[in-house]
């Protein structure tokens, strides 16, 4: 698809759509005054120059300034989305016409457009590439090893993208530089945790429009993101249960306050089931079969498999839209479970992805994670990296200064005090 007012390639569901993308990002970016010092810092720098630069994301108002401020700083930047059902159709339009950034992405697009953009991301011949998920890297490294000599490294902000990079690595075929955008503590404490636990409710609220106050509401997984829809759940007024395989986080969720116990005996028992794992098939046929007519199933991890929707599919006699991003599936047994946003991300498929505030930081730790590999390229060893330690704090720094909030520092004393090991009792 070519527009009539740019030679960008692209392909986005309508580019008459710019002007309401226009306004959504130029909202977003009240939220985001971090990016904002580092894409003008960019601008000035240019530590991008001669990079070609692809990002598979969630094209989001959020992911829109991230891209503008990588783009500032000289990179040769093309987007694609990493869910089809996570785009925002208006944002991709502003992105092509008013920025000239190419972009590869409509929301609901299919499996075999979704791969069709990883191979044209493919194709651009990427330096760096930023990957929610790890679909770009792992057909990179399946069906484009000649390529792997152009990658100078890439950037990984999912727990789901985590867990393959780490897989890759343990089977010998990660031979490049990956950064772990998903542990610093300015991305996971927050976006994980605040971001993941409103826009997972925003989205179960926008799809079906209930009252959550007095339902069982079944998290599963109690990492960060878990951690974070529990709390939120638990506040607008849901009887919590959280299943867990970990011990330590089960401890953590019966500590907190929450019932745990294993999804079977959960299932009979939920109103609501919210997965946040990234694992496969958390909720599977017998589950399926037991829980309480009506009960409405949705997932907050980054991919469809949580849920085993085929099997669902399968036994169901009939399934009906009953709202949009709301799908009844009547069971043999008189029974029905209703799936929300086909089972892909629910705060993205129902509702708007995380507030601004909080991928502000993320955002952040994208862009100096990219900074970083381009810096120190061919000095860093294959395998996962840490974002810096003094990276994070000074996110972190950046972000209380634009809340106009101050903090203490150390006097000389105490200074002297915690790096002395003489001073005692």
């Amino acid at each position: 698809m070519t527009a009539t007012s740019t030679r960008i390639k692209h392909e986005v569901k309508d580019l008459s759509l710019a002007p309401l993308g226009r306004q959504r990002i130029e909202w977003a970016g009240r939220e985001m005054p971090v990016l904002k010092q580092i894409r003008d810092r960019f601008a000035q720098e240019k530590p991008f120059a001669g990079i070609r630069l692809v990002a598979c994301c969630h094209v989001t108002t959020e992911t829109a300034h991230l891209a503008i401020a990588l783009k500032a700083g000289g990179a040769d930047a093309l987007l694609i989305a990493s869910n089809p059902l996570s785009t925002q159709d208006d944002v991709a339009a502003c992105l092509v016409a008013d920025h000239e950034i190419p972009v590869f992405a409509i929301k609901g697009e299919d499996n075999e457009t979704y791969h069709r953009h990883v191979q044209t991301a493919l194709d651009h011949r990427p330096n760096v590439i930023i990957d929610d998920g790890s679909d770009v890297v792992a057909t990179l490294i399946q069906e484009r090893q000649e390529q792997i000599a152009d990658l100078i490294g890439t950037t990984e902000e999912t727990t789901t993208g985590i867990v393959r990079l780490k897989a890759m690595f343990k089977d010998g075929v990660l031979t490049f530089p990956a950064m772990n955008v998903n542990d610093a503590d300015t991305k996971h404490f927050f976006d994980n945790r605040y971001g993941t636990g409103q826009s997972t409710l925003d989205g179960i609220i926008r799809a079906t429009n209930i009252l959550l106050a007095g339902k069982t509401i079944v998290v599963a997984g109690y990492g960060w993101c878990g951690k974070g829809t529990a709390l939120r759940a638990r506040g607008l007024g849901g009887n919590i249960i959280v299943t867990e395989i970990d011990p330590i986080r089960a401890i953590e969720a019966v500590m907190d306050g929450f019932r745990v116990m294993p999804m079977a005996e959960a299932a009979p028992q939920g109103d609501i089931f919210i997965t946040v794992t990234g694992n496969k098939h958390v909720i599977r046929a017998e589950h399926f079969e037991v829980m309480k007519d009506g009960a409405i199933v949705c997932n907050s991890g980054h991919f469809d498999i949580e849920i085993d929707l085929k099997s669902l599919g399968a036994t169901a006699k009939e399934v009906k839209e009953v709202r949009n991003f709301t799908q009844q599936y009547q069971l043999p047994n008189g029974k029905s479970v209703v799936v929300l946003g086909e089972g892909r991300l629910i705060n993205l498929a129902a509702a708007e992805g995380h507030p601004s505030a909080v991928m502000d930081m993320s955002f952040a730790n994208q862009a100096l994670a990219c900074e970083y590999l381009v810096k120190n390229k061919g000095k860093l060893e294959p395998g996962l990296h840490s974002i810096p330690v003094e990276v994070d704090a000074n996110i972190a720094k950046l972000k209380l200064q634009a809340m106009g909030i101050n903090i203490d520092s150390l006097t000389p004393e105490q200074t002297e005090y915690i790096n002395s090991w003489a001073s005692g009792t």
